[in-house]
């Protein structure tokens, strides 16, 4: 046999096998371009396009985004882009959104147990310790069993312990409970029918809304979160007490919440991202509010000229009593929202004891050290 008559079957098994690959190559193409193409989801907040909480949102999809590796996105759309700042839930449940950024109290008027997770009855626990509640105190479950109730189509986590809302914005300053009564209020959630409670007639509205709703007298007075919010909202223009200090609002959080179908298609590393994506934000969160509530109060006392104050004990007293008689009725009227209370009550009564027995007295140091006196209740 000559050389050539022997390399011919050689020669012919190479063209076979470089046409085989290059056809396997041809059907393995499509199918690299199908992976790379990302998940999309489409979440909304509840926030104007200048708040903070819109940053905050930011800061859990860019964290998400980048652990995804291009295999899924998130789009973050400011309040309004699709729906208004309280329809996000129901949005999110319907399919109209893939994902929300929100809080509970925002939906409340579905179940008033839904403020429970977001700022409810004050029972010893700050917004960290109720957090930890949530992840290891049962609230979770309790949490997806009111979704269940409700039929809402929706898995939802929870970030960012929120330090205590101020009392809010006053045209004068409230010296005592007696002067909230008649006084036309913004706020929302439980707060709202504790407020009520306590004589004032109370207007409940997104934060968008507020100071148009202040400016032509809808409202006298406010509350929305923290001095940051508060400030790019513009109420140190129209206002100028503010008065620090509430049991109202005491421990809410965001509530990031995704369709239930549109999870359940996704592969359980993706969901792995989204869920602890959101313990990320939490951190982030509170490191970006720490910043940036602090620098933005001495701006309005400095800059603004606003007369910060903290709210008198007395306030915190008929807080406390209203509070007790709403939580009373609320519980008699419906079992599910007491057994979230008295989880909440079990839990609180054991933490926080730990935490004040234990925890420094941190004012007394900052007054020792800085060389000044805090102001008092």
């Amino acid at each position: 046999m000559t050389e050539s008559a022997a390399q011919a079957p050689r020669r012919r098994f190479l063209r076979s096998a470089t046409a085989g690959a290059m056809g396997a190559g041809a059907l393995v193409a499509p199918m690299i371009s199908v992976a790379q193409s990302p998940v999309v989801l489409k979440m909304q907040g509840s926030w104007g396009a200048k708040d903070i909480f819109n940053e905050m949102a930011e800061e859990y999809v860019k964290r998400v985004n980048e652990m995804a590796g291009g295999r899924l996105r998130i789009d973050y759309l400011v309040a309004g882009a699709v729906v208004k700042p309280f329809e996000v839930m129901d949005a999110v449940s319907k399919g109209v959104l893939d994902a929300g950024h929100t809080v509970p109290v925002y939906w409340y008027g579905k179940s008033k147990v839904a403020s429970l997770f977001g700022s409810g009855p004050i029972n010893g626990c700050d917004a960290p310790q109720t957090l930890a509640w949530i992840y290891r105190g049962g609230g979770l479950a309790l949490y997806n069993e009111l979704l269940q109730k409700l039929n809402l189509n929706v898995v939802g986590f929870f970030a960012m312990p929120m330090p205590t809302q101020p009392l809010g914005w006053f045209k004068k300053p409230i010296k005592d409970a007696k002067e909230l009564q008649g006084l036309k209020y913004r706020t929302v959630g439980l707060a709202a029918d504790l407020f009520q409670a306590m004589g004032a007639k109370v207007t409940q509205l997104p934060g968008g809304e507020i100071i148009p709703a202040l400016e032509k007298g809808v409202i006298d007075a406010f509350e929305f979160n923290n001095p940051t919010s508060d400030m790019r909202f513009g109420a140190q223009d129209v206002i100028k007490n503010y008065m620090m200090g509430s049991y109202h609002q005491a421990m809410e959080f965001f509530e990031i919440s995704f369709n239930k179908t549109k999870w359940a298609a996704l592969p359980k590393d993706l969901q792995a991202i989204l869920q602890y994506g959101v313990e990320a934000a939490n951190s982030s969160n509170w490191w970006t509010a720490m910043d940036n509530y602090s620098r933005d109060l001495q701006d309005l006392m400095g800059k603004h000229k606003v007369n910060v104050i903290r709210t008198p004990k007395s306030v915190f007293i008929e807080q406390l009593k209203a509070w007790d008689v709403l939580t009373k009725k609320l519980s008699d009227e419906d079992p599910f929202f007491k057994r979230v209370v008295e989880s909440q009550l079990a839990w609180a009564k054991r933490v926080a004891y730990y935490m004040f027995v234990n925890e420094a007295d941190y004012a007394l140091g900052y007054e020792h050290v800085h060389k000044v006196k805090l102001p008092t209740a």
